[in-house]
């Protein structure tokens, strides 16, 4: 099989050949036919999150084929396509998995962080997290649900039910989830980085109602925020663009420090809260809604060998929507 492999945070990865993984018991392998490129990734390659495995291929927004099966899993599942999120294994018996939060388990296990993961021709999953997919749909358009659109869409639940919606940081994660909110009739605001019309214009082209920088404020007053943006800094935007008893949601899972705000912004009941990966029911949930909403992902495509320019791509802000790399 052919990988690109970090081998120590902050530097490039390299194109290596290694030989074809085995799955073990409850195991499933892919043949990769896609992998989409998270800001979790960049976070992982940059060295913002600890302790990766090493050497470790990246990559959690796999879509594949089954083309082999460990002991205990049945055969029925080869050639079948799945998908591969980022959380790729739970324990199943600490507090959390017991008690429908698997995605706060004691000792999980993450796809293309502690697990390799799909920068590559083949990848091993646990069969329990791999999710079956639509046979006759493009695997391009279906890898950024993998995260993406999961990620979004639980920031989403934890927004709420009503109508005006804010977005701030403009990229894979909220092309998608805005498609959905406004199939479900809501208003979405959309907050950019200062000055950055060609994301405004993207996010107009999707029908938001509003399209601004993140240091501009609408003419209403929303109902809650979604924060995909790294940045510390748009807690107490995001937080002064809400309501009384509004609520920001901080959905990625790296943040600058948030700096010091008058509790004046906080207060009058407004609420923050934070989105800490995903589910197996996320995914049950999610993936009917896309189909019914018929969501439409952006991608730029690039070869395997290519994912340290797509990498390079998001980490300066020159993508509109998703990269998705081709093994």
């Amino acid at each position: 099989m052919k990988a690109m492999v970090l081998e120590k945070p902050g530097t490039p990865l390299n194109l290596v050949e290694r030989p074809d993984p085995i799955p073990g018991r409850g195991e499933i392998r892919l043949k990769v036919e896609a992998c989409a490129v998270c800001r979790t990734d960049l976070h992982v390659v940059d060295g913002d999150l600890p302790q990766p495995k090493l050497p470790l291929v990246p990559g959690h927004e796999i879509v594949g084929i089954v083309d082999l099966v460990g002991e205990g899993v049945s055969r029925s599942r080869l050639g079948q396509r799945v998908g591969v999120p980022w959380l790729g294994h739970t324990c199943g018996h600490c507090h959390y998995c017991t008690t429908g939060a698997e995605n706060l388990c004691d000792q999980p296990l993450f796809t293309g962080y502690t697990r390799d993961g799909g920068f590559a021709s083949h990848v091993v999953a646990d069969e329990r997290f791999a999710f079956d997919l639509d046979a006759a749909a493009d695997p391009v358009s279906l890898a950024p649900l993998l995260c993406a659109g999961l990620i979004g869409w639980r920031s989403l639940k934890k927004a709420g039910d009503d109508r005006r919606l804010g977005i701030f940081g403009f990229g894979a994660a909220a092309h998608i989830i805005a498609q959905v909110a406004i199939w479900q009739e809501r208003e979405i605001f959309a907050f950019t980085r200062p000055g950055d019309i060609q994301a405004q214009e993207f996010a107009r082209s999707l029908g938001v109602v509003w399209a601004g920088g993140s240091d501009e404020l609408p003419a209403v007053e929303l109902d809650a925020a979604i924060i995909f943006a790294p940045v510390g800094a748009l807690v107490p935007a995001a937080l002064r663009s809400v309501r009384k008893g509004g609520r920001v949601v901080c959905g990625g899972i790296h943040m600058s420090d948030i700096p010091s705000m008058p509790y004046k912004l906080l207060w009058e009941e407004r609420e923050l809260v934070s989105v800490a990966n995903l589910t197996r029911r996320d995914a049950e949930e999610f993936f009917p809604v896309a189909q019914r909403a018929q969501l439409r992902t952006h991608t730029k495509t690039y070869p395997l060998d290519e994912a340290n320019q797509a990498l390079d791509d998001l980490r300066m802000g020159r993508l509109s929507g998703a990269a998705v790399l081709l093994p």
